[in-house]
């Protein structure tokens, strides 16, 4: 994608579209980094005739503390489901208009009963569903564990990250135990602080940002995250020497959102974007670039790449709810695992 280059835009936002002639209607999105293939933001820009102007976050905590500091005046935005609930209580989030989403109708309405932090959907459409889970060179490791206990193997000591997310590592040391991956025990947490504490002394590092590229160097043998950030880095061929799992116990289950804010200028336009990412073709194009389950039953029919995993494969897994005041507890234990004590 283009950067703007006319002096009258100084900001720094990925935009479609060329040049500084007549003004067009503007759209301003807030996304993930990487989270949509740049030829399906063109095309809406082209489609109707809009200038879309994309900037993008790499965690919700980077998207959350930007908005609330009053930063960029974005349209849409692509928060998870936690943060979601977070934004409905501080009021940042237009309720959502169904009659002006009519591909809506599109969504897979089981998964949509279990999407506890909006029920109805009443401020937020989904947009991508999935899970992280544990990828594996095969010519490298021989265990054959499909469970979060693979990370307890010194074996491979050195060649091991995990993700720099205080929710997902929890999350995954908590489903380790039996337990929930919202729970607001503080014995629970306590335990799973010490599962934490076992895998920390086989990995390199935390990580959320390169573990992807590292995996593809082969500088990490195993690397807990996202299977779509390590196979995008790998060409057919390498692919066929990693194996991406999700533990038997299960694991957390993000789903990010379209949600419009409240003080968006261009609500007119941020709808037209939430119906055009649904249109069955539009959505299976994203849903086979990334490799991810589609939680649009019409684009099922029209994918034409075999997804990482189903959504019958997440059957054990949950998807992670606001924890409330809790959420200091987390950042207490997180903290603790961070300096080692």
């Amino acid at each position: 994608m283009k950067r703007l280059l006319c002096a009258a835009a100084a900001a720094l936002f990925l935009v479609t579209g060329f040049g500084c002639g007549p003004q067009k209607p503007k759209l301003y999105i807030y996304n993930w980094t990487y989270y949509i293939p740049d030829e399906v933001v063109k095309e809406f820009g082209k489609r109707y005739g809009v200038k879309v102007y994309y900037d993008m976050y790499s965690s919700n905590e980077e998207m959350y503390a930007k908005l609330k500091s009053g930063g960029a005046g974005y349209d849409l935005v692509f928060p998870s489901g936690d943060f979601v609930s977070i934004m409905i209580k501080e009021g940042m989030l237009e309720e959502i208009d169904k009659s002006r989403v009519p591909n809506y109708g599109n969504l897979d309405t089981t998964v949509l009963s279990k999407l506890l932090f909006d029920p109805g959907s009443r401020y937020s459409v989904p947009y991508a569903m999935g899970t992280a889970g544990i990828s594996i060179d095969k010519r490298k490791i021989a265990d054959t564990t499909r469970s979060w206990r693979i990370l307890d193997n010194s074996d491979y000591k050195g060649r091991v990250t995990l993700l720099d997310d205080m929710r997902e590592v929890l999350g995954a040391a908590l489903k380790t135990l039996g337990y929930s991956v919202n729970s607001k025990d503080t014995a629970q947490l306590e335990k799973a602080k010490q599962v934490v504490m076992g895998w920390k002394k086989n990995i390199v590092k935390f990580d959320s940002e390169a573990f992807g590229k590292g995996f593809a160097a082969g500088e990490f043998w195993m690397v807990h995250g996202y299977a779509e950030n390590v196979f995008l880095e790998l060409d057919e061929k390498a692919q066929e020497n990693v194996e991406f799992f999700i533990p038997d116990e299960g694991g957390p289950i993000y789903m990010d959102n379209m949600v419009i804010l409240k003080n968006a200028r261009n609500k007119d336009l941020a709808y037209q974007f939430i119906n055009y990412i649904h249109e069955p073709e539009v959505y299976a194009r994203i849903m086979d670039f990334f490799q991810l389950p589609s939680v649009n039953v019409p684009a099922r029919k029209h994918m034409t790449v075999e997804p990482h995993y189903q959504i019958e494969d997440l059957a054990t897994s949950e998807f992670k709810e606001d924890l409330g005041e809790h959420i200091e507890l987390y950042n207490k234990i997180w903290q603790e695992i961070m300096v080692g004590k």
